[in-house]
């Protein structure tokens, strides 16, 4: 892997020679944080032609008076509504509209979550909010009303140690959950018109032992998968079948820098929009781990690390694929990189005060 000395250089060497031509804004882009020891979410307007973030909102939750251990975010396929997870009893699932005018939330509802849930998402109809517990070594399901706050579960499923992710394939066809303390991704055949979850042992993928299987992502082509290991820092890439719902191990390679012998923690990993490069954030060095994808084989290529904000848990990239936006636990901070159009190199930009805790971010880009 490259050091990240030499990703940085290779970011200013490049910057000249590969500058993004300008192009008129289509729409207005703004950033979501989720912080989880001051119960909120800062809101942010995005400039997408510039990186530049402006604080526009707190939004405060409602009906919470502990902190929870994070605070995932999901939003609803239609960008109409945000919804929280709410880590501390009583587990609730926040909800708040996006005002299409301004980005800014306002407070819809609570609907309650079967357990603490580490990770939300909806369903591609956006009617029905999949949830993992950590903790609680379960799934569940809940519908989404009209109104965007969420109903109580329909289905809780246990399963093996330490669940973490919970998400649908490009498809809705299936959802994939990872266990990150049995080393292990369950997958479940789901019905979108009856919002129902059924096992699948066949789908079942085993990761090897220790290697903590956390988050995962699918490539925009739909063909390949993408799933970062927190105990041993491991990135590996999968083949996808859509048809069948089953994966199958193409690569394996590190996402730690050069050099480091602490102890690995990795968190998140995202593409670009255009799925010609992946980034992890790893919580052991501080770090962002850069890959450029191969288009064909959807194999990777290590770019380098840099620096980030100390305890990165979450970040995201911005809709148009320009910039990288990264929140550290313990900095309470978010700093934003601007991402070189060739290389995939990122050249930090400017940081920002969120509130306590962040982990979570979401970009959105309204009409």
């Amino acid at each position: 892997m490259i050091r990240s000395g030499t990703i940085m250089a290779a970011t200013f060497v490049l910057a000249a020679a590969a500058t993004l031509a300008p192009r008129a804004a289509s729409a207005e882009t703004y950033a979501y944080v989720g912080n989880a020891d001051s119960n909120d979410i800062s809101v942010f307007k995005f400039d997408a032609m510039t990186g530049e973030m402006v604080p526009v909102q707190t939004a405060a939750f409602v009906g919470v008076e502990k902190p929870g251990s994070s605070t995932p975010l999901a939003v609803s396929p239609d960008k109409t509504v945000l919804i929280a997870g709410v880590r501390a009893q009583p587990y609730l699932a926040e909800s708040f509209a996006i005002d299409a005018k301004t980005g800014q939330l306002s407070h819809l509802g609570n609907g309650p979550l079967a357990d603490s849930m580490a990770n939300i998402a909806f369903d591609r109809t956006g009617k029905v909010l999949f949830s993992a517990s950590y903790g609680g070594n379960k799934v569940a399901v809940n519908p989404v009303q009209a109104s965007g706050v969420v109903a109580a579960p329909s289905q809780v499923i246990p399963t093996g140690l330490n669940a973490h992710a919970f998400l649908p394939s490009p498809d809705n066809r299936f959802v994939f959950a990872t266990n990150l303390g049995s080393d292990q991704v369950l997958g479940f055949a789901f019905d979108a018109a009856t919002g129902t979850l059924t096992a699948k042992e066949a789908l079942t993928v085993r990761t090897p032992e220790k290697s903590g299987p956390r988050h995962f992502i699918f490539h925009p082509n739909g063909k390949f998968i993408y799933l970062l290991h927190e105990l041993n820092a491991d990135l590996a890439v999968y083949g996808y079948d859509a048809d069948k719902g089953l994966w199958s191990e193409q690569q394996r390679l590190s996402t730690l820098p050069a050099g480091f012998t602490g102890k690995p923690w990795a968190a998140d990993l995202h593409l670009t929009p255009d799925g010609q490069f992946l980034y992890a954030s790893e919580r052991g060095s501080n770090t962002l781990a850069a890959f450029k994808v191969d288009a064909a084989s959807g194999r990777l290529t290590s770019i380098g690390s840099v620096p980030t904000e100390t305890q990165p848990r979450g970040f995201a990239i911005d809709p148009g694929g320009r910039y990288l936006a990264a929140v550290g636990e313990v900095s309470n901070g978010m700093t934003v990189y601007r991402i070189d159009a060739a290389s995939g190199a990122l050249e930090k930009i400017k940081s920002y005060a969120v509130g306590k805790k962040p982990n979570w971010v979401e970009f959105v880009s309204l009409p």
